[in-house]
This record gives C-alpha cells, structure tokens and sequence, in this order.
C-alpha cells in the first residue's frame, strides 16, 4: 500500500472533528465540484494528490529568501520600482507563521464556525498603510507573462480574493489590488548548461472577494446534508468514479464477494 495516499482520513480532520479547518484549496474544491468537496471534508477520502512540484518549490523558496533581504532592509525590491509600484515587503513578526499553510497561516473563525485559514507568499506594505497580497507561480511559457487571461487562471484569482478576505478578516487594511510575481523559465535558449534563466514578471489584479461569505454559507448547508451533492458536469474524476463503478459492478454475478469488498459495498 502506497504510504504517499491514505484513502482514509482520521475523522479528527474531517467535518464536525476538532482538528477541520476550511483551507483555502478545500473552498477552491467545492467550487470545482461540490460533490468531491463532500467526500473529502464530510466522508475523509480525499482525490489522489499530484506529485508536488519541486521545481516551483525552490523557486517560491528563493523569491521569498531574495524578497526576506527588503524586508529586514526596509528597502523596495528592484521589480517593484521597475513596475511603479510603490511599496515595501511588509515587516511583521508572523510572515512565517502566514506562509505556513501546513500548519495554520492566516486564520479567522467565521459565524458559521468554520476555522478558514490560507497560507500566503508574501505581504507588501504601500505608504497607505494597506497590505499589498502577493502571490509568486513559477512556469515555462514562450510568451512573456502579463495578465491572467485563460479560464484555468480563474482559480489564482479565488485564490488572491480568498487571501485578500482573510487578512480583512483579521483587522488589516488590504488593498484591492494584488500581485502575482510570475517566473517564467526561458526555453529558447542553445543548451541547457545547467543553467535555467527567467524571466519575472509583475501581474496586477484587483480582486472582489464579495463571494466569499455566500460560499462559505453555501459550503456549511453542503457539509450538513446527508446526501451526496450532484457532480460537476466537468469533473473527471467523478466520471471517472461513475464509469469504473458500472463496469466492476458487471464482474457481480461471478464474484460478488470480491467485487463487492473491492467496491467497499
């Protein structure tokens, strides 16, 4: 048995246990498909997870260790003055604790008694005193990155809202509009020479977190039925759960014993 994907959760994480708390990419999920949301949160089997991507690690890693120096220096890093924005990474004694999804990061307990907590990149400050939200994605496009303007960027946008709303939440001051930091890695190049360059970018966008309450509203009446929630018409996996679930129920007659442990029925 893989010891990368456990198909049952610890009910203590799960809706109604002492230890669930709404994250970020789980309010992402009930948007993508509520009924995956339900299994997840409310039953404790989670979707398969991707490989995670150490590339984009490292490359988060360091634009955070290279935007760390500004901070304690209180200067304005070189690709905000290159873009006219004027701000400064924001010095606080929890951007630590803020980036650390894996343990909380930025945490408000909502009416509805959800803990909903994100982890964020990083924090600007602008001479308003408003709190800049930044997030930093790393890809390799041959076009240089300047807007978010594909169907899937969607999910950034939530994301960045989510963030924004979060930290509003909390008593601070946050500007609409937030920045994703966008490394873009050079494909046109003669060799490799165990050198990957990138180009940085700087993408505004000013987001609506209005949505946010109603989800989180919605979200609380999904996990308190006891019926499963209708599938999204775009959800792979729910087709692909639909259509194994029909053919393995056809090998019934001939070892429904088996079948049947394997179906978990």
């Amino acid at each position: 048995m893989s010891g990368y994907y456990k198909p049952d959760r610890n009910p203590n994480w799960n809706y109604g246990g002492d230890r669930f708390r709404l994250s970020r990419s789980k309010i992402g999920l009930f948007l993508e498909c509520p009924r995956c949301f339900y299994i997840d949160n409310k039953l404790g089997t989670a979707r398969p997870p991707g490989f995670p991507f150490n590339l984009n690690s490292a490359v988060d890693a360091l634009l955070k260790k290279e935007f760390d120096i500004h901070r304690t220096e209180k200067t304005t890093h070189p690709l905000l003055k290159e873009y006219g924005v004027d701000a400064v990474p924001f010095d606080d004694s929890r951007i630590d604790e803020w980036r650390d999804s894996l343990k909380r990061g930025i945490c408000h307990r909502h009416s509805t008694g959800f803990m909903v907590c994100g982890g964020v990149d990083d924090i600007w400050i602008d001479p308003k005193g408003e709190l800049i939200i930044v997030d930093y994605k790393a890809t390799s496009k041959d076009e240089t990155i300047k807007e978010l303007d594909q169907e899937w960027h969607d999910g950034y946008k939530r994301q960045m809202e989510i963030y924004q709303w979060l930290f509003r939440q909390n008593g601070f001051k946050v500007s609409d509009t937030g920045y994703f930091v966008y490394a873009n890695a050079d494909r046109d190049k003669k060799a490799f020479d165990a050198l990957l360059e990138f180009e940085v970018t700087l993408v505004p966008y000013k987001g609506d977190d209005s949505w946010v309450e109603g989800t989180l509203k919605e979200i609380k009446l999904c996990l308190e039925r006891d019926e499963l929630p209708s599938a999204s018409e775009e959800c792979d996996y729910c087709r692909y759960r639909e259509a194994v679930g029909k053919k393995m129920l056809a090998f019934a007659p001939k070892n429904s014993k088996k079948v049947q442990g394997t179906l978990g029925i």
